[in-house]
């Protein structure tokens, strides 16, 4: 017999002996009120600290994960961010960018005041201002908006929202059409090719309970909500799930893939399409689930008249619809070996139900008819019945949940064109990237201007037309930025106001990270911790760093001032639920929606003797019951007998509908809730599509890119650059003055295959020019069997600079450069210094041994608007070259001309429909980020506003 192992011993921190089941990752909750450890500085003296726990959640990217901010009871300071075990979505696992939340927080660079601009915009010279006087000069400038009938000259333009819901219900009190976001140059294609679909614009994969996974591009460590899918695509594999990874980049994901398809960029669909057609054709789809669920009958009706209306027919039509997306034509476009995409859809098929599917930026977000891809990708979904099933893929409200505030305002009047132009009237999100040359046409102008946690003139393409917006004050009359760190836009502001990271504000967060709902609250920690302690704390500012504001209670107040008599009609959505005619309190409003929209969490908080907003202060976090709002297959849901009784049934459709609107369909005489689509069905054949200018895309197919093989010629040095794919641990303008981060991510070399770099004739280090339409940059060479050849790849993550040296801004990550315009009106840039040790009150500031902070390519990159999703496609067709005599690191040149030439190209690819019968804008049933009321959709403006 083998001897049984004695078990080591452990101690707690208290002294008391543990066994090793003992251990835990996390302290439990009834000690998170004092909390001991032994201060590792010390070490080997048991010097002990203690702490108080209070759970709030990252801000570094959308996934919301949860945290837990140690604050030292001896100084009141945070000391540290842990991971909370009680948020559903993390479970107390994080990436790097929640802990590194603590650099953020004590970032000797970050900006603690409010800043107003007392030179010309760009010239740097701020002085320090009250937020008495910001918030007077910007409520004036709304209220004269506001008071002229000019509603449409307010703007809110946010890159990641961080929230969930609070901006719209402040927009709609404003009754301005004023949200903007940074959706067409994230996901807006992606989104597009599952909302033509279903009604809803994001998949949320069931990966810990799949068969299959196929993902596109590198979800595992950077994709969207990356840490709690990757937690559960593990958890898949672990269980004996395949993975399949489709992307030209050999990432960490790919890596860890069962196959591996290197795809040319923008043949995805091509794949994914013929795949379809193994599937089809070897009988391996699921019948009963298309039969009842696909709104086969009116592509039948619509297309083929003459055809028996029959399901066999309709999969004898799909079998010759698609008959020319054989594996040998796939992998004539891909590259990929055609028994490779046979082996690939079979094992598709064998998953059945138990399929799951995600892509999101990358090839969408990539390529000319990117939406494409995920219309494709979801096709398989449809094919295999795997649409909200344990191990499917689920519609992404199905697992997200967003409580109702109380007083919602109605929906405006109001049509902003220089959000959503008659050129683009299927676009899902705003035309964004598209403002400055609006603006520059005369199409409208802005009053005030809000950049909020975003940052254009880094993020966007073609950056040098922001600066040129940015800096006219006839077309953008006032400029507030909104930022936790200092950013490129911010330059250009009027005012900067600082607004609080993760543990300085609160918010409600709720994301699709699995087969379940959640809600996440985040909330100021030095705030809660005060007030546990006796403090009077008014507004969180009073907390907070310096006077770092929270943005909630910064729109209570701003609001407040816009209408202070309430004639106006927006203050009512600011006074308290229990105090009535007094101003809202921040907790006052989370607490009426713990309270009275979130099923399960008073009874939770019952149970433990807590306040419903009392629980969510102690946990952060609350799972809703399945029974109170289901995951799966919701579709299935009948109709509740009630709306019945005042419902019509369309005898021809099944179309159930009550007072117009669409609630349900008749399924084999059931009366079902389905989709929110027209035909309540998932639509394989899109009318919305044929009627609005695009019936050669009414059904999912593949669109050639602009950076087909076709049109690169590599004898003359032509390549197609990938730009799309991020780096681990940064996100845009939120995690870069994290001195952990950049210290793991601080450049962003071209990823060049050694076959390429023979030919060009570089090696790893060297010098090289990458040439755009519009432009140039120079960077080095990263020579790596990891990327395709005839591929480069760049992230656009990485880049940062700054104009001047001074407080504020932050040296960790950006390098000082010269930026001007020539008289030939040619923008060019060279780097002054790239990142140097610097003496500051973190003494790490003093130890940086990096020396780059990447290369802001973004520059050189023209606006390529998709004519259907509006996206911008961000891959490039590009001419790469060893370096000039002369060229340094970090060189960029941009000629404005051109990319106003190239603007003009892809803007005559769109279809207006601006001379349609019914006066409609867009099509009432699509969704839009904030919505106006119907008879906004209306053409004729002014007879739709009179209706106000």
């Amino acid at each position: 017999m083998m001897k049984e192992q004695a078990q080591p011993m452990q101690y707690a921190p208290n002294g008391e002996l543990m066994r090793v089941a003992d251990l835990a990752s996390c302290p439990p909750p009834e000690r998170w009120n004092d909390w001991m450890e032994y201060d590792a500085k010390e070490w080997p003296r048991k010097v002990e600290r203690h702490y108080e726990l209070i759970p709030t959640i990252c801000f570094n990217c959308e996934a919301a994960c949860g945290l837990l901010a140690y604050i030292d009871k001896e100084s009141g300071r945070v000391k540290k961010f842990e991971g909370n075990p009680y948020h559903p979505g993390s479970r107390g696992r994080n990436c790097a960018k929640g802990p590194a939340t603590i650099n953020q927080v004590h970032d000797p660079e970050r900006i603690l005041y409010p800043l107003k601009r007392v030179g010309k915009r760009g010239e740097g010279k701020w002085e320090r201002t009250s937020w008495d006087e910001v918030l007077e000069t910007l409520a004036a400038k709304i209220r004269a908006a506001i008071v002229d009938d000019r509603r449409d000259e307010v703007m809110y333009h946010v890159g990641r929202p961080g929230h969930d819901g609070y901006m719209e219900r402040v927009l709609g009190a404003w009754g301005v059409d004023g949200h903007n976001s940074h959706t067409n140059v994230c996901s807006s294609s992606g989104r597009f090719g599952y909302h033509i679909w279903c009604g809803m614009d994001r998949p949320s994969p069931d990966h810990a309970h799949a068969r299959l996974i196929l993902l596109i591009s590198s979800h595992l460590e950077t994709g969207h909500y990356f840490n709690p899918q990757a937690q559960r695509i593990i958890e898949g594999k672990m269980k004996g799930a395949k993975l399949v990874v489709m992307d030209p980049r050999l990432s960490n994901t790919a890596s860890m893939a069962d196959s591996w398809l290197a795809t040319w960029p923008g043949s995805e669909a091509a794949v994914l399409l013929a795949m379809v057609r193994i599937i089809l054709v070897e009988q391996l789809y699921n019948r009963e689930y298309m039969r009842r669920w696909v709104n086969w009958q009116a592509y039948m009706e619509a297309e083929y008249p003459d055809e028996p209306p029959t399901f066999e027919a309709f999969i004898a039509q799909l079998i010759k619809d698609y008959a020319d997306y054989t594996p040998e034509f796939a992998a004539q476009e891909s590259g990929v070996a055609a028994e490779t995409i046979v082996d690939v859809a079979r094992q598709i098929g064998q998953a059945g139900t138990a399929f799951a599917a995600h892509t999101w930026r990358a090839a969408s977000a990539g390529n000319l008819g990117g939406w494409q891809v995920s219309r494709a990708l979801w096709f398989l979904s449809v094919l295999t019945g795997s649409i909200g099933t344990p191990g499917g893929t689920a519609p992404h409200s199905w697992n997200k949940f967003v409580p109702a505030p109380f007083l919602k305002p109605a929906p405006t009047t109001v049509w902003n064109e220089l959000l959503f132009p008659p050129e683009y009237p299927l676009a899902n999100y705003e035309m964004s990237i598209l403002l400055p040359y609006f603006l520059k046409e005369g199409r409208g102008k802005i009053a005030a201007y809000f950049t909020r946690v975003y940052n254009p003139v880094w993020t966007n393409p073609d950056g040098t037309a922001w600066i040129e917006a940015l800096t006219n004050e006839q077309q953008i009359e006032l400029h507030a930025a909104l930022t936790p760190t200092w950013n490129e836009t911010a330059w250009y502001a009027d005012y900067v106001l600082p607004m609080g990271l993760a543990g300085e504000r609160h918010d409600l967060m709720s994301q699709e990270t699995h087969a379940a709902r959640w809600i996440g609250f985040r909330q100021p920690v030095q705030r809660v911790y005060k007030q546990r302690h006796g403090e009077q704390i008014e507004y969180t500012y009073q907390a907070n760093p310096g006077e770092v504001w929270e943005e909630d209670e910064f729109w209570i107040e701003l609001s407040w001032r816009i209408d202070p008599d309430g004639r106006l009609g927006i203050r009512k959505y600011f006074e308290s639920p229990y105090r009535a005619g007094e101003k809202l309190t921040i907790e006052e409003y989370y607490r009426w929606m713990f309270e009275h929209s979130v099923p399960g969490l008073p009874e939770a908080a019952v149970q433990e003797g807590l306040s419903p907003l009392a629980y969510m202060q102690k946990y952060g976090a609350f799972s809703i019951p399945a029974e109170a709002a289901p995951v799966f297959q919701v579709n299935e849901q009948e109709v509740p007998p009630d709306k019945l009784r005042e419902a019509e049934i369309d005898a021809h459709t099944g179309i159930i509908s009550r007072q117009g609107a669409p609630i349900g369909v008749m399924v084999d005489g059931v009366a079902r809730e389905g989709f929110p689509t027209p035909s309540r069905k998932l639509e394989f054949y899109s009318a919305t599509l044929k009627e609005w200018g695009w019936p050669d895309e009414s059904i999912p197919g593949y669109t050639r890119s602009h950076v087909h093989p076709s049109q690169i010629d590599h004898t003359q040095g032509e390549y197609l650059l990938i730009p799309t794919f991020r780096l681990p641990t940064l996100i845009h303008t939120r995690s870069h003055n994290a001195k952990w981060l950049s210290e793991i991510s601080n450049a962003n070399p071209v990823w060049v295959h050694p076959v390429d770099a023979q030919r060009i004739g570089v090696q790893t280090g060297d010098l090289l020019r990458v040439t755009t339409d519009i432009g140039y940059y120079v960077n080095r060479a990263w020579v790596t069997e990891g990327i395709r050849p005839g591929v480069v790849a760049c992230s656009h993550h990485m880049g940062r600079w700054r104009l001047e040296t001074k407080p504020g801004v932050d040296r960790w990550a950006s390098a000082q450069v010269a930026l001007g315009r020539d008289e030939d009106g040619i923008w060019r840039m060279r780097q002054v210094e790239g990142v140097r040790p610097y003496a500051s009150a973190d003494p790490d500031s003093s130890r940086i041994f990096w020396r780059e902070s990447g290369i802001h390519q973004n520059l050189t990159f023209p606006v390529h608007p998709d004519p259907v999703s509006g996206m911008h496609c961000w891959h490039q067709k590009v001419r790469v070259t060893a370096a000039q005599a002369g060229d340094r690191y970090g060189d960029i040149q941009v000629d404005p001309a051109k990319a106003y030439e190239v603007y003009q190209q892809w803007m005559a690819m769109a279809r207006p429909q601006t001379q349609r019968p019914d006066g409609l804008r867009r099509p009432l049933w699509m969704l839009r980020p904030y919505r106006p009321a119907n008879s906004a959709f209306l053409r004729d403006t002014k007879a739709a506003h009179d209706q106000r």
